[in-house]
């Protein structure tokens, strides 16, 4: 009797996204190789005083080709050298962002060391014992207004830290937590009403003055907030009620040891060392509103409350001085994934404005918008910004560069102007929303250990519904009357 052999089946192997660093260094050749295939060229700049500050921005019909190598010799091309040094350099130009999350990331291990999050967050589980859900509704609308009004983005980091142990311990997923702290801010970034670095900035440049369509404005922030509530809720309570079908549930596994209350933890006795920390994490984040909202901080007054509330916390918590050092110091690490991929996306920005082809590919965008039936313009234009911000994450940097190109266009389109600022605030945040290139989302994402593909899975439906209303709301903005 003879025996075949059995030859194994051989498993396809099943198609994964590359790490986020590989996807960030991809677009920086990508872009590279682009500086020797794209004109290069420049917009005259003129300076202009907006709702946000002073700002250097394009003007509009001044757009002109540079030659690749100068007089001097000197190559706009971009070449190896130039790819190595991206990351180097983004993270220079990047500089304030980085060291605000290490100093955030610091900051929080000493108060989670003092143990305060841990104790107050059993009395919050025993005391919304079948209510737990309500957190979402309730947070994510406070975050929402920040993002609508003054714009909060980087504000949004620190909350990250709170809510993992908090949803975590709540029986929910690290998923859920991201989520709560980052599409709360986000939606209302998108759907901005009065926020001075998108909306009022792009009104500024375009002389619309007196943010003639608030009213508008302020329904879409209803429907964006509304429609991302019930979407956390409803992942929330399938994720609840089926752990396993949480896209990060074996990582979460992993992610409970450090972020969560065991069951063992939930009598942790609340002592007055605990009350005291937290109310002086209380009252830091009380003067970052104040802050905010009456004298336009931004992260390096952030960073000083933040750094006097990690040590003030760390004092009345009870902790040694050279305890508190060490834990400033594991904190600063366990965020420098966050930190550093910021400055790596940062680096496709330098590549493209090395070679100096951003403006040749806003006045392209433009050129083809000028010929397209105006039906359709708002739509191509909302393309556009999309495509612009992958460039320029940044809502600011976006406006100075292509409202004093797309708001006249917009205007002698028959348009109204409040088009071309809708679009951007849309296109801008929609798109940050999945981008790599966009630093809050890939800090958000590293601080909770959740991966773009993990992100993506999740979100992609969502995103979609999200950008077909943008353009919807463009649409709209563009016809009404002037």
């Amino acid at each position: 009797m003879t025996t075949e052999a059995v030859t194994p089946k051989k498993k396809k192997k099943k198609f994964e996204l590359p790490h986020v660093y590989t996807i960030a260094f991809g677009l920086i050749i990508f872009f590279a190789i682009l500086t020797w295939v794209v004109p290069s060229g420049s917009f005259d700049r003129k300076v202009v005083s907006t709702a946000a500050g002073d700002r250097e921005v394009a003007v509009a019909g001044t757009y002109h080709e540079v030659a690749k190598v100068d007089k001097d010799g000197n190559d706009l091309r971009q070449g190896v050298d130039a790819v190595l040094m991206a990351p180097t350099k983004g993270i220079q130009a990047a500089a304030d962002v980085v060291a605000f999350v290490l100093l955030i990331g610091g900051t929080f291990q000493i108060i989670t060391k003092t143990n305060a999050i841990n104790a107050g967050m059993s009395r919050v589980i025993k005391k919304l014992k079948g209510k737990d859900i309500m957190i979402i509704p309730i947070v994510m609308t406070l975050l929402s207004i920040g993002g609508s009004t003054f714009g909060m983005s980087e504000e949004a980091l620190p909350f990250y830290a709170i809510f993992m142990p908090i949803m975590m311990g709540l029986g929910y997923d690290s998923m859920t937590a991201f989520m709560i702290c980052f599409m709360g801010p986000q939606l209302g970034y998108c759907a901005s009403t009065v926020n001075p670095f998108n909306v009022l900035i792009s009104q500024g440049i375009a002389g619309i003055s007196g943010n003639p369509q608030l009213w508008f404005r302020a329904i879409q922030w209803v429907i964006f907030t509304v429609l991302g509530i019930i979407w956390v809720m409803w992942y929330a309570r399938r994720v609840k009620k089926n752990p396993k079908s949480s896209v990060t549930y074996h990582d979460d596994i992993e992610k409970h040891k450090e972020f969560s209350v065991n069951e063992s933890d939930v009598d942790i006795p609340f002592t007055t060392r605990h009350k005291l920390v937290l109310l002086v994490f209380a009252g830091g984040m009380g003067l970052i509103v104040f802050g905010l909202l009456n004298y336009g901080w931004y992260m390096d007054e952030i960073s000083m409350v933040f750094l006097g509330m990690g040590l003030l916390a760390g004092i009345v918590g009870g902790l040694r001085e050279k305890e508190m050092a060490e834990q400033f110091v594991t904190g600063m690490k366990d965020f420098a994934y966050a930190a550093v991929i910021i400055g790596i996306a940062r680096g496709i920005l330098v590549v493209a404005e090395g070679g100096m082809i951003i403006d040749t590919i806003l006045n392209s965008l433009a050129t083809v918008l000028a010929g397209v039936p105006t039906f359709i313009y708002t739509t191509m234009m909302y393309i556009a910004q999309s495509i612009l911000t992958i460039l320029i994450p940044s809502s600011s940097g976006l406006a100075a560069l292509t409202i004093p190109v797309m708001g006249p266009l917009t205007e002698l389109m028959g348009v109204n102007p409040e088009a071309s600022v809708t679009a951007l605030q849309y296109a801008n945040q929609v798109m940050n929303t999945v981008s790599p290139t966009a630093g809050m989302t890939v800090a958000g994402l590293a601080v909770c250990k959740i991966s773009f593909p993990q992100w993506w899975k999740t979100c992609w439906k969502f995103v979609l519904l999200l950008t077909l209303l943008g353009l919807v709301f463009t649409a709209i903005s563009g016809m009404l009357p002037v």
